[in-house]
């Protein structure tokens, strides 16, 4: 292999984009090899390809909305910088490894790296895309690894009546994976009508609305209260609610008066961070983002890409990618 480590100042610097206020950020320098790599553990160079903006999260970071209690845990594997600024964040990134083990050489990986045009990592932190995986639809790998845990937690079966509430990405990457399962009837509720033709274009039942109560699992991910109060409304007797949003500072209000006790429904949250209980003998973080790479093997998901920018343009385009109401969906960043 190659180290990787050598050469021009030139060849060990990049640019990579840093959020440095409110509601702003700036393309600036950024070594290659960001603190002492061990020189024992094999690493990989990567030329970033493409890689994707995460209207939820980054949205919340982007706007300083990460609570002070949460600085840690909201860490992403790579990021620089501590919250709520300077920092360099986000975890959906697409390159071709140029230097590194044989193996690993010009290959397409997927890698949980900020938007950064080269960057160095150890090895195991880089997942090959599969053939048959276009790069630049292999950004969407963080969101449906998010999709997969949260239907690990929610455990759909066969038959069950399931309704999804908030058609995000993620909302949307969980309709399509719920309805394969045989038997099912997913209902996908968003009240944008602008995410019909998406959902339909995924084989799914779109809704304004709904004002059934027979659900057995609803899952909500639009990220607003109200959101979670139609959600709560859908569960029928015994039902299951599945909380995917995450609100950063915002208080939430949600009505547990009227039937939630009456219907003993549950509810819960799920986060990508961990590995449910029950499957951690059996699975790790990198078999679930193995598995969620698989299955972007597609073409129909290309829908849920609906905005790309050039890497240089970012500061002046974040504040409208992340703008509340627009219609993007996943929106990618080209190098």
């Amino acid at each position: 292999m190659s180290s990787g480590f050598s050469g021009s100042s030139d060849k060990n610097v990049s640019r990579a984009f840093w959020i440095t206020g409110p509601g702003e950020g700036h393309v600036r320098e950024a070594p290659v090899v960001s603190g002492l790599p061990d020189s024992n553990e094999s690493r990989v160079v990567v030329q970033t390809l493409w890689s994707g903006v995460s209207r939820g999260t980054e949205s919340l970071v982007f706007n300083g909305r990460v609570p002070e209690s949460e600085f840690e845990r909201m860490q992403a594997p790579f990021q620089e910088g501590r919250f709520p600024w300077p920092v360099k964040y986000g975890y959906a990134n697409v390159g071709r490894v140029l230097e590194g083990p044989d193996e690993l050489i010009d290959k397409t990986v997927f890698c949980l790296f900020p938007h950064q045009e080269c960057y160095s990592v150890p090895a195991s932190a880089v997942t090959p895309v599969p053939d048959g995986v276009p790069p630049e639809r292999a950004i969407l790998a963080a969101n449906m690894e998010t999709a997969i845990n949260g239907l690990w937690d929610a455990m759909p079966a066969v038959g069950d009546r399931i309704a999804v509430v908030g058609l995000g990405v993620v909302g949307l990457l969980v309709s399509w994976l719920a309805s394969r399962i045989p038997g099912t009837r997913v209902t996908a509720i968003d009240t944008n009508p602008a995410r019909a033709s998406v959902a339909e274009a995924l084989g799914l039942t779109f809704a304004a609305g709904s004002s059934a109560d027979d659900h057995d699992l609803v899952i909500h991910a639009s990220g607003h209260e109200s959101g979670l109060k139609t959600a709560l409304t859908l569960a029928g007797q015994e039902g299951r609610v599945l909380e995917m949003s995450w609100y950063g500072d915002k208080p939430v209000s949600i009505p547990l008066g009227g039937a939630f006790h009456a219907r003993r429904l549950t509810l819960r949250s799920s986060q990508v961070g961990q590995i449910p209980p029950a499957r951690l003998p059996r699975w790790t973080y990198r078999k679930r983002l193995a598995l969620a790479l698989e299955l972007l093997q597609y073409d129909v998901l290309d829908h849920l890409i609906t905005g790309e920018t050039a890497f240089h343009q970012m500061p002046e385009t974040m504040s409208r990618i992340l703008a509340i109401g627009n219609d993007t969906l996943c929106h990618r960043i080209k190098y």
